[in-house]
């Protein structure tokens, strides 16, 4: 019976709303003041009903609630046959809950449009050969595909046949459409605006990027941050106050309509819901934005950061790096480039496929004993020839003798900004290659808002020598610069900094920077929703879209300000209310649940306020990638 009466909350707000109108409309029009009286009694009995079920099942486990200081005041107003106040009172805080419901359902639109974005089905090849329409439930990895024009992507797959533009603004939040080309990644939940093709299911259900993003979005608007349990803890003890201070009024006074007063018009509401509705804003805005942040807490946190450390590679970088000069210490190097073509071709890093681009079509010969030297490069065996692709410092520790004009070729690549890699053959140098990456369009611009934002210290930390790292912080304006840095070293400074009281937030890839990621007060991943990505940081720029960073900094302060706005709001309004009782003649109980229905609208609509938000002074920034420059190999 409760449950049912509960779930008729908005129809009984409808009949308590018309019973009052009745009642108004008999005494002032009718003049039967009867009929006045028992259409705002039957009002106030209607609207006490499901408030005081809540109240009842909030005693049940010990918490005095709003519904518990409302539920008195409106028995103890029809206990003193003041049947205008328990009507409009308990009508006023039915229908404030309705329109809190319906404006909060607003503000978690995020989920709501990720949802409604969720594919339903798909066209599967059959045994047959042929496609047709399943659940997309009953699709596993594996299968093949049909995505036509104006159809949603099913799964994360990769594409086997035909192309076709995709608009992935559900995962990156960038409307640009992206070409999608044979061995392209694509991803569940986007649409394939024109073209047609078949894909490879790889991901499938929950597993999906899509799936995985509607996960987090879930738990970051359920989550609670710091402020939020710190308000609970204080309407825990702060309501029974306000009905404690109601019998001490009562005791001295003996007048029971100023207890009962005090007792609406003392309700938290406003600050009960001021923080969440900010939270859930911000969260849901950074979501259309290709921003997750994974909860309230992250939110808070990231707020505070003075210190951003990156990766370079990949991160100010775009990540696709091209052989920008080359060193020939041999006549007749075809050979050695097959030798190094062949090492380098069991290597997936992405310096080893800018060589292999530089190199072509060559002769590949096998390759036995391949040994990874950590930090250094890769030893291996060659056509019976030891062969050693890496840095100087695996040069030294293979004891290859660097010439006068190869140690000034070296320091000579090293100041144009060149990642190095060399390769000795049975213990003898051959080639030097320099292998450039190229900052990113824009960051230099987006490196600045974060300062404007109130950053102090940008510090880039580098696998890569350090006269490379130089050149990037030189040209972007960075604070520190530091090569030669394995994962374990990123990880030790970020201690250091941290030791130091500096609050530290670490961007990168993702991969390889996983102990940053972890260690760091809030770790941002650059990636295009891979598994690690997600799960790793505190905060995911999807697409690895840097011009989202500035973007979600600039968010998190606003949604932290908007929620500290709330919360003088809610307080400055108590306490107006609360001293307009005692030193005032207008105050009454009507008067203080509307204006303490009309604080929580306040609130909730400063917080929606969120949902619009975008960095001042911004101009609309679409990050391409552009091709490395060309430089003439010597």
């Amino acid at each position: 019976m409760q449950r049912y009466i509960l779930s008729k909350k908005n129809v009984i707000t409808v009949i308590s709303g018309l019973l009052i109108a009745l009642g108004f409309f008999s005494h002032f029009v009718l003049e039967n003041v009867g009929l006045s009286e028992w259409s705002l009694i039957i009002a106030s009995v209607f609207g006490i009903t499901p408030i005081a079920i809540q109240a009842f099942q909030a005693m049940k486990v010990k918490v005095i609630s709003i519904d518990v200081l409302v539920s008195i005041a409106a028995i103890g107003a029809l206990f003193i046959q003041d049947y205008e106040e328990s009507a409009i009172v308990t009508f006023l805080f039915l229908f404030g809950h309705y329109l809190e419901q319906r404006t909060l359902n607003q503000t978690r639109s995020a989920i709501k449009e990720l949802t409604e974005m969720a594919p339903e089905s798909a066209l599967k090849q059959m045994n047959n050969g042929k496609f047709e329409e399943v659940e997309v439930d009953d699709v596993d990895e594996g299968d093949i595909l049909l995505v036509k024009t104006g159809a949603k992507v099913p799964v994360d797959g990769t594409v086997l046949t035909g192309e076709g533009h995709i608009n992935e603004a559900s995962i990156t939040g960038e409307a640009v459409p992206v070409n999608k080309l044979p061995d392209a990644e694509v991803f569940a939940g986007t649409i394939l605006e024109n073209g047609t093709i078949q894909i490879r299911a790889d991901r499938v259900g929950e597993d999906t990027t899509f799936g995985k993003i509607i996960e987090l979005v879930e738990e970051a608007q359920d989550s609670k941050s710091e402020a939020e349990r710190f308000i609970d803890r204080f309407s825990k003890y702060y309501t029974p106050a306000v009905l404690v201070l109601a019998i001490v009024v009562w005791a001295f006074s003996q007048n029971i309509e100023l207890a009962i007063t005090i007792l609406v018009l003392g309700c938290p509401g406003a600050l009960v819901i001021g923080v969440p509705v900010s939270n859930v804003a911000g969260i849901g805005n950074g979501a259309r934005n290709g921003v997750l942040l994974k909860g309230s807490e992250v939110i808070q946190d990231f707020s505070n950061v003075d210190t951003i450390v990156f990766d370079k590679t990949g991160t100010l970088t775009v990540g696709n790096p091209t052989v920008a000069a080359t060193e020939l210490y041999e006549k007749d190097s075809a050979e050695t480039l097959g030798y190094l073509a062949s090492v380098e071709r069991e290597s997936d890093h992405p310096l080893a496929k800018a060589v292999l681009n530089q190199i072509g079509e060559t002769n590949f010969y096998p390759v036995e004993g391949t040994e990874v030297v950590k930090g250094g490069g890769i030893v291996s065996s060659v056509a019976g020839h030891r062969v050693a692709v890496g840095n100087v410092a695996l040069m030294e520790k293979e004891n290859v003798t660097l010439s006068k004009k190869v140690q000034k070729d070296v320091k000579r690549f090293e100041q144009q900004g060149n990642s190095l890699v060399l390769t000795a053959v049975d213990g003898e140098l051959k080639v030097l290659m320099g292998i450039r990456d190229q900052v990113r369009p824009g960051v230099k611009a987006n490196l600045q808002e974060l300062k404007d934002l109130g950053v102090k210290n940008l510090v880039v930390l580098s696998g890569d020598n350090q006269g490379t790292v130089d050149v990037v912080a030189g040209e972007l304006g960075l604070t520190e610069a530091h090569g030669h840095m394995l994962p374990e070293d990123k990880a030790a400074y970020i201690g250091k900094l941290q030791q130091r009281g500096q609050i530290v937030a670490f961007v990168g890839d993702g991969v390889n920077d996983s102990p940053s990621l972890a260690l760091a007060d809030i770790g941002i991943a650059m990636g295009s929703g891979t598994d690690v990505a997600i799960e790793t940081s505190d905060v995911v720029l999807m697409n690895s879209n840097f011009s989202n960073l500035p973007h979600a900094l600039g968010l998190v302060k606003a949604t932290v300000n908007n929620m500290k706005q709330n919360i003088v709001i809610s307080i400055g309004v108590v306490l107006v209310l609360l001293t307009s009782v005692f030193f005032s003649e207008w105050m009454n109980m009507s008067i203080g649940m509307l204006v303490h229905e009309g604080s929580i609208l306040v609130v909730i609509f400063n917080g929606m306020r969120l949902t619009k938000y975008k960095l001042k002074g911004r101009k609309e920034q679409k990050e391409v990638s552009t091709p490395a420059e060309k430089v003439k190999i010597s």
